[in-house]
């Protein structure tokens, strides 16, 4: 039978409500051995914005999404001549594609189910969610799961953003390494060996090496002052796509990376310039230094009083 007659809905318990949430599956195909490549909304919106380019590069097929009613509140009442006709919400949904190299399976997510205002998702809905994700990889035969974020350092955004890579062994960390412009987490100047990786985008690597999968996290530098504001850093997801593109083998045509980063910088200069003197000093001191450094609680503390109070007084600026 083709596969593309199939549809499938797996239920399962949710141990939090006792509700039954459910992944649909619109088809079944045969998969050799794929691996993962995972992406949520973040700082930057880094780790989505990669694999949704990924995605429409290699023209990957839709395969099924993760039923949204459990996680997520509706993003939008759509009204068709004053009678309303729907109601939409932030999907989950998963692609896969045959390559000539290695079979692969996307995930993109709109968004994290959190709770509370809070960005990223937390608690049981977040390892629910998870595990949700790699009941599908499982299904398919994936030993390997990729995801990407945001890796907040003292860089500078004219540089080229790196590329942080965190893995489920010892392994994985010697073959990512090999990778031009990447380098381990523990590398970075001032971290040593402590690190955490905020929401999903970290979560599901845990979850998988609990369950026997390995996994890698790639996570693109962003530079800390840029870290609190409300857009995209495409140009740190053009880094991540560059290096899932050499571990996939595949050529990947970054035009449009291009495009939304051109702009992007455009929008960064403006906002840079409009910091108060000593913030840019500070800043611009940074293409001084031989590499970028590790976020530390000093650094924490100028930001907040520099950068965060500049953006509230901007925020408030336009309020009046």
């Amino acid at each position: 039978m083709p596969c593309h007659l199939f549809k499938i809905r797996i239920c399962l318990e949710d141990n939090v409500t006792g509700w039954a949430v459910g992944i649909i599956l619109h088809s079944e195909p045969e998969l050799n051995q794929p691996h993962m490549i995972v992406g949520w909304p973040g700082i930057g919106n880094i780790g989505v914005i990669t694999v949704d380019n990924l995605r429409q590069q290699i023209e990957a097929e839709e395969l099924g999404e993760i039923e949204p009613w459990d996680y997520f509140y509706p993003s939008k009442v759509v009204i068709r001549a004053s009678v309303l006709h729907s109601l939409e919400f932030p999907t989950s949904k998963f692609y896969y594609k045959r390559l000539a190299n290695r079979d692969l399976l996307l995930f993109v997510g709109e968004e994290q189910p959190s709770g509370r205002g809070r960005m990223y998702a937390e608690g049981g809905k977040a390892y629910e969610m998870a595990n949700q994700v790699l009941d599908v990889a499982e299904k398919f035969g994936c030993s390997r799961i990729y995801t990407s974020g945001a890796a907040v350092a003292l860089t500078h955004h004219s540089w080229k953003p790196r590329v942080w890579a965190v893995a489920t062994d010892s392994g994985l960390l010697a073959e990512m390494k090999g990778y031009a412009n990447t380098l381990l987490m523990s590398e970075v100047e001032g971290r040593g060996d402590v690190g955490n990786i905020t929401g999903l985008n970290g979560l599901l690597i845990g979850v998988a090496k609990k369950r026997g999968l390995e996994g890698v996290c790639l996570m693109g530098e962003i530079p800390d002052y840029l870290s609190r504001v409300p857009f995209p850093y495409p140009k740190a997801s053009q880094s991540v796509l560059e290096m899932l593109a050499a571990i996939l083998g595949v050529s990947i045509d970054m035009a449009a990376l291009d495009d939304m980063t051109a702009q992007m910088e455009d929008v960064i200069t403006n906002v840079f310039r409009q910091f108060p003197n000593e913030v840019r000093d500070r800043i611009d001191q940074r293409r001084q230094e031989a590499q970028p450094g590790m976020i530390t609680e000093e650094d924490e503390k100028w930001l907040k009083e520099n950068i965060d109070d500049f953006f509230r007084q901007e925020e408030g600026d336009k309020g009046q």
